[in-house]
């Protein structure tokens, strides 16, 4: 049954992944972000809300958002591991934490974590952390969600068409954003609430 679907990120290479393949597939998406589409900044919450307000009744709620440091672990400072914990891990939470009060009955929503919560680089510490967070928070809150709704993360490792990113990635075999964007459908269409699943 074609859904009512926000995706807040579809500018970036997950997000127009994800937003595609949920068109293809006959569902009704919203595209947003900071730059394109409807504007949004998660760091806004008024910001957050007016979104929520224009697009109307929603089905499921996608998030792909958060920008991390990447630094050496002795040269990353506080202020880069709370750029990084505000930005993909609180942005995100906020949605969700809206989304809930917002879906209709049975909902949705899909936030992105990544695969340094559990295989560690040496540049990464600030991303395990974030990622380490937001997976945290998808288990906590899964059980406690009202009207049926689910929540889950979809952790990804590097993709394959973010080279700039390989170097960081030592012995990892990147993924294609498609595969990617295949797991968001899964659970998006499916009926299970609090997975971390990996791609």
């Amino acid at each position: 049954m074609p859904q009512n679907i926000l995706v807040i990120g579809a500018s970036g290479l997950i997000g127009s992944a994800v937003a595609d393949v949920l068109d293809a597939r006959g569902h009704h998406v919203t595209r947003a972000s900071r730059s394109t589409g409807e504007r949004v900044d998660l760091r806004d919450e008024d910001s957050l809300v007016a979104l929520f307000d224009r697009v109307g009744p929603l089905d499921a709620v996608v998030t792909a958002v958060g920008s991390v440091p990447f630094k050496p672990l002795s040269e990353l400072t506080q202020d880069d591991f709370r750029a990084g914990f505000d930005d993909k891990t609180l942005g995100q939470i906020s949605v969700a934490a809206l989304a809930a009060t917002r879906l209709r009955d049975g909902g949705s929503i899909t936030v992105t974590t990544g695969i340094l919560d559990g295989r560690p680089v040496p540049t990464g510490a600030a991303a395990s952390v974030a990622n380490g967070a937001l997976n945290a928070y998808v288990r906590a809150a899964a059980p406690y969600l009202p009207r049926g709704l689910r929540i889950n993360a979809i952790s990804p490792n590097v993709l394959l068409e973010a080279p700039g990113y390989h170097a960081s990635f030592p012995g990892f075999t990147p993924v294609p954003a498609s595969d990617v964007a295949g797991a968001f459908v899964e659970v998006i269409e499916g009926e299970g609430t609090g997975a971390v699943v990996a791609v």
